[in-house]
C-alpha cells in the first residue's frame, strides 16, 4: 500500500535589520525583549517601536520614527523590536492584534500607547507631551496664554519652598501621564503653578489643589473631602468633566465606527483644515476656536474672549462658583437683549390650504422692576421654559393672524416670580422657503414693531426677533460682527463641531463634496444624518469665522436657506454620445424633467449583475423607438443622490416619465419579466401619443404620418441590420482566413519545437560529458595538490635538519680550536712520552678525519 508522504514545511528565514546600520533607532531585529527591557532601565524616555517586516504599515511608518528619532535621539532612546520572528521573546510575549505599535514609557511609569496617524509631526508631538507632560506656569501672562487655549486645562498649585517636592506634586505628575495613556489625542493639558499670587488669580489658596478650566460651564476645583488624591482618581475627574467645545478626529484608516457614533449624535459641522500639530502659532484654528466658543456661549455674560484679557471680569470662566468673590457687580441695566433665554416655536398654520406659518421666540426675562444688587448669571431652565410655553399656549388664539408684516411681540407675567416675565415676538414666514429667500432682506430690514393690545407693552428694545433677525434688529449683536452666540441652546438643530486634518483625511473630504483640484485644503460640510441631508460650504469662499458663522446660521433657521447637496458622479462625460444617456444628479432635472421626450428611465447599481444583463435589452430598446420622441437613460443610485421622492430600495428598477405628464411617473411592474416586448408594451402603454379619447380626421393624418414615420424608422433600422450581417460573413471570411494561417504557424512552431528539444538533448549529454571530465580533472587536481604537499612537508624537514647540522658544525670547529690551544703548552710533555703517545694522536686524528669527511657528505647532501 502507498503511505502518505509527509508534509515538509521550510524553515523561516532568520530575520535581518529592518532599520539601517546608521538609524538612531536600535533596531533588535531578533525580537530580544529581555534587552530591550534591560535598555529602558538607563534611559527615562523609551519609545518602544513594534513592527512586522512585512507589514507594509510598518514600512511606511519606518521612515517617520527614523525621522522623529534624528530630532529627538538626544533625549529619548528609540528601540525598535521585531515582534514578528518566531523565536524571538516578543513574539512568544507580546501578543498584537496589529502593527506597528507604539510604546512609550516615562521612567518606570507605561506602557503608554500611541494610537494617533503615523505621522512623524503628530508622533513627535506625543512624544514631546510624553517627555513633558506638566506646563510651568511662572507667570500671569502664562496664565492667560494657558487659560486661552481651546483645548480642557488642569491646574495644579504647589510650593516649593518647604521641600523639593511638596506633597502631591507626584501624583499630579502622574495624573497628566495617566491623561496620555487613557486619551491618546492629548485633549486635556496640566499645568503646575508654583507662584500663590498667580495661582490667587484663579481662586486657587491651598498647596495641592487641583482647577479644572472651562470656557462655558462653571470653572471646578477638585473636591479632596470627596475623592481620594490619587493620579487616576485626578484623571477620570478631568475626563469626566472637561470641556469639549470642538474636538478632533483622527480616523485611523481601518474599519471603524468612529464617525458613525459621532454622527448619531446630531448634526456635525466637520471643518477640514490643514494643521502642524508642532507649529506654534495656528491662526485659522483660534478663529474657529473663537466660532465655536461663541456658539456655545449660552449666557453672553459668559461668553469669555480667547485672549482672556481680564481674568477678574464675569465674562472669564476662571472663578468658581464655590468663591463667594468671585462674581463681579452686574451692571444695573439688565435686558433681554443681553441675556436672552429663548425657545422658537411654530404655531400651526390657520386654514389647511395656507402656506404660512407664524413663527414666535418666546423668551424668559429674570430682572424686571426691582434690580438686586448681585445676581448670578442666569441659566436656561427646563422648567422656567415649561412653564413659559404653558402660559403661551394659553394664550395661542391671539396670535393666529393671517399675514402679518411686521414683528408683534407681547409680555407676560409670570406666575412663580414677580421678578420674571416672558416674551412672545412672532411673524408670518411662508413656509416655501424659496419664497423665504426671496423675501428675506425686506422681512429683515424692517425693524418695525408692533405691540398687540394684550399683555403689558414695554420699549422695542425689550423684544426678541427670530434668530434670522437678531443681526438686523438686536444693534449690540451687530456691532459686535457676530450673530451666533449662544445659539447653540436658542435651537433644535444644535451642530457638534469636529476637526480633521486635510493633509492626511482629505480624501473623506472629496467623499463629503470638497473638489479635486483645489490647492487650498480647507472644507467645511454640515451632516445631518436623522434628516438624511449634508451641506457643503462654497468653497469659493475662505474658511474664515465670519463664513463659518454665516453658514452655521443659515442651517440653525427655522427655513433654513442653504441648498441640500447631492453627491454627482464625475466620471460621466456630458457631450459624449451614446445609445443609452447616462444621468447624473446635476443632469437629472434637465434630462428628465425638462425634457421634450418620453423618458424610460433605469437604476442600477455597479454591483448588481442583474442590471448589467439588461444592457443589451435597453440598446435593443433605444435603437428602435424613434430618438425624436423617446429618450433611454439610467443613472448610477450608488454614485449619485436623487430627490427623495424618486428613490428606491430594488435594483433594478424601471421609472417612465411621459410627455407633458412628467409628475404622472409610472414604474414598471416587477411581476413583469424584463424583455423586449414587455418594454415596448409599457412604453406604448403609458406614451404620450396614446390617447383613449376618439381620434378625428386631424388625429387619423398624424397617426398615419407617425406609423409611417415608424414604418421607414424600422426600415432603416432593418437596412442597418442587413448591413451589419454582410459585415459579419466578411468578418467571418476573413477570421477563417486568419485561423487557416494561424494553424499553419502552429505546425511551424510544432516542427521547430522538435527540433530544439533535440538540440536541447544533444547540449545536455554534451553538459554531462563536461561535467565528467571536469570531475577527473577535479580529481587529478587533488592528487597532484597531495603530493605537493608532502613535497613542501620533506622540504621543512630537511631543512630543519640543515638548520641541526649546522649547529652541529659550528660547535665541533669550536672544539677542535680549544684542543690546538692546549697541544701547544705541552708540547714539551708530548715530546717526553712521543712513543707512548703515537698510536693515541694517529687514533684521534682517524677520529677527526673521520668526522670532518662526515661533515662534508653531510653539507654536500643538504646542498643537493
Amino acid at each position: 500500500s502507498c503511505s502518505r508522504a509527509k508534509d515538509v514545511t521550510m524553515p523561516a528565514k532568520l530575520p535581518v535589520n529592518f532599520f539601517s546600520t546608521r538609524s538612531p533607532v536600535i533596531d533588535l531585529f531578533r525580537g530580544q525583549l529581555d534587552y530591550a527591557d534591560h535598555l529602558r532601565q538607563d534611559s527615562e524616555i523609551v519609545l518602544y517601536f513594534y513592527y512586522a517586516p512585512w507589514c507594509g504599515q510598518s514600512i511606511a511608518a519606518r521612515e517617520e520614527i527614523e525621522h522623529v528619532a534624528s530630532r529627538l535621539s538626544d533625549q529619548v532612546l528609540f528601540v525598535a523590536v521585531n515582534c514578528w520572528w518566531n523565536q524571538g521573546k516578543c513574539r512568544k510575549q507580546k501578543h498584537f492584534f496589529y502593527f506597528p505599535v507604539i510604546h512609550l514609557y516615562h521612567r518606570s511609569f507605561g506602557p503608554i500607547e500611541y494610537k494617533g496617524p503615523m505621522s512623524a509631526v503628530y508622533i513627535e508631538k506625543f512624544v514631546r507631551r510624553v517627555m513633558t507632560p506638566l506646563l510651568y506656569i511662572s507667570s500671569r501672562s502664562k496664565l492667560l496664554d494657558f487659560l486661552s487655549n481651546y483645548e480642557p486645562g488642569v491646574l495644579g498649585y504647589f510650593e516649593f519652598n518647604a521641600s523639593p517636592q511638596p506633597p502631591g506634586y507626584l501624583t499630579f505628575f502622574t495624573s497628566a501621564l495617566h491623561s496620555l495613556k487613557k486619551d491618546y489625542l492629548g485633549t486635556i493639558r496640566f499645568g503646575v503653578i508654583t507662584d500663590k499670587r498667580v495661582a490667587e488669580e484663579i481662586s486657587l489658596v491651598q498647596s495641592g489643589s487641583v482647577y479644572l478650566h472651562r470656557h462655558v460651564n462653571t470653572s471646578l476645583i477638585y473636591p479632596n473631602d470627596v475623592m481620594n488624591y490619587t493620579a487616576e482618581n485626578i484623571c477620570k475627574w478631568a475626563l469626566e468633566n472637561r470641556e469639549m467645545l470642538i474636538r478632533w478626529l483622527r480616523p485611523h484608516g481601518g474599519k471603524s465606527l468612529l464617525l458613525n457614533n459621532e454622527l448619531k449624535k446630531g448634526p456635525a459641522l466637520l471643518i477640514f483644515i490643514p494643521y502642524n500639530p508642532l507649529a506654534e502659532i495656528h491662526p485659522l484654528l483660534d478663529e474657529i476656536t473663537k466660532v465655536a466658543l461663541e456658539y456655545h456661549s449660552c449666557n453672553k455674560s459668559q461668553a469669555a474672549e480667547p485672549d482672556l484679557q481680564h481674568l477678574g471680569d464675569t465674562d472669564s470662566p476662571a472663578f468658581d462658583s464655590s468663591v463667594p468673590d468671585a462674581h463681579m457687580k452686574l451692571s444695573e441695566t439688565f435686558s433681554i437683549t443681553k441675556y436672552p433665554c429663548c425657545n422658537t416655536v411654530v404655531l400651526p398654520q390657520w386654514h389647511s390650504i395656507s402656506r404660512t406659518h407664524n413663527v414666535c421666540e418666546l423668551c424668559v426675562n429674570q430682572t424686571l422692576g426691582v434690580k438686586p444688587n448681585k445676581v448670578h448669571v442666569p441659566h436656561c431652565n427646563f422648567l422656567e421654559i415649561e412653564a413659559a410655553l404653558d402660559s403661551f399656549y394659553l394664550q395661542e388664539h391671539t396670535f393666529f393672524q393671517v399675514i402679518s408684516n411686521t414683528i408683534e411681540c407681547s409680555n407676560f407675567l409670570s406666575f412663580y416670580s414677580p421678578f420674571s416675565y416672558y416674551t412672545a415676538c412672532c411673524r408670518t414666514v411662508n413656509r416655501h422657503f424659496l419664497s423665504f429667500i426671496s423675501s428675506e432682506k425686506t422681512i429683515f430690514q424692517t425693524p418695525k414693531v408692533a405691540f398687540s393690545s394684550h399683555g403689558k407693552k414695554d420699549n422695542a428694545q425689550h423684544s426678541i426677533p427670530h434668530i434670522e433677525d437678531r443681526n438686523w434688529f438686536i444693534p449690540d449683536l451687530h456691532i459686535n460682527g457676530t450673530n451666533i452666540t449662544g445659539l447653540s441652546c436658542r435651537t433644535n438643530k444644535t451642530l457638534n463641531l469636529y476637526l480633521l486634518d486635510s493633509n492626511l483625511f482629505w480624501i473623506y473630504a472629496e467623499r463629503l463634496g470638497a473638489s479635486r483640484s483645489t490647492h487650498l485644503k480647507e472644507f467645511a460640510t454640515i451632516v445631518d444624518l436623522k434628516e438624511e441631508v449634508h451641506y457643503v460650504l462654497d468653497q469659493n469662499q475662505s474658511l474664515v469665522g465670519s463664513t463659518l458663522e454665516n453658514f452655521i446660521k443659515n442651517f440653525s433657521i427655522l427655513y433654513s436657506p442653504l441648498k441640500r447637496h447631492l453627491v454627482d458622479d464625475p466620471s460621466v462625460r456630458l457631450h459624449e454620445q451614446r445609445v443609452i444617456t447616462e444621468v447624473t444628479t446635476n443632469t437629472f432635472h434637465d434630462a428628465v424633467f425638462l425634457s421634450e421626450k418620453n423618458v424610460l428611465l433605469l437604476y442600477y447599481a455597479q454591483w448588481c449583475g442583474f442590471c448589467a444583463s439588461l444592457n443589451h435589452i435597453f440598446i435593443q430598446l433605444a435603437r428602435l423607438l424613434p430618438p425624436d420622441d423617446f429618450t433611454v437613460a439610467r443613472i448610477d443610485i450608488t454614485r449619485n443622490d436623487l430627490p427623495w421622492e424618486f428613490m428606491t430600495d430594488h435594483l433594478p428598477t424601471i421609472l417612465f416619465f411621459p410627455h407633458q405628464r412628467k409628475e404622472q411617473s409610472v414604474k414598471f411592474p416587477e411581476d413583469f419579466s424584463v424583455n423586449l416586448p414587455n418594454l415596448l408594451k409599457f412604453i406604448l402603454h403609458h406614451s404620450s401619443l396614446s390617447s383613449s379619447e376618439p381620434c378625428t380626421k386631424e388625429c387619423l393624418h398624424k397617426e398615419t404620418v407617425l406609423q409611417q414615420g415608424h414604418i421607414s424608422h424600422l426600415e432603416r433600422e432593418i437596412q442597418k441590420l442587413r448591413s451589419e450581417i454582410s459585415a459579419l460573413h466578411l468578418a467571418h471570411n476573413q477570421l477563417e482566413a486568419q485561423l487557416s494561417e494561424a494553424r499553419r504557424e502552429e505546425q511551424r512552431l510544432q516542427q521547430q519545437k522538435h527540433r530544439l528539444e533535440k538540440q536541447h538533448k544533444t547540449l545536455q549529454l554534451h553538459s554531462e560529458q563536461l561535467q565528467a571530465t571536469y570531475d577527473q580533472k577535479n580529481q587529478e587536481l587533488l592528487e597532484m595538490a597531495g603530493k605537493l604537499q608532502e613535497l613542501a612537508d620533506a622540504s621543512e624537514n630537511l631543512l630543519k635538519e640543515n638548520t641541526l647540522l649546522r649547529i652541529l658544525v659550528a660547535s665541533r670547529e669550536g672544539k677542535l680550536q680549544s684542543k690546538d690551544e692546549i697541544k701547544e703548552p705541552l708540547q714539551s710533555e708530548q715530546t717526553l712520552s712521543e712513543d707512548n703517545d703515537v698510536s693515541v694522536s694517529t687514533e684521534e686524528k682517524r677520529i677527526d678525519n673521520t668526522d670532518s669527511i662526515e661533515t662534508e657528505h653531510s653539507s654536500g647532501n643538504r646542498t643537493e
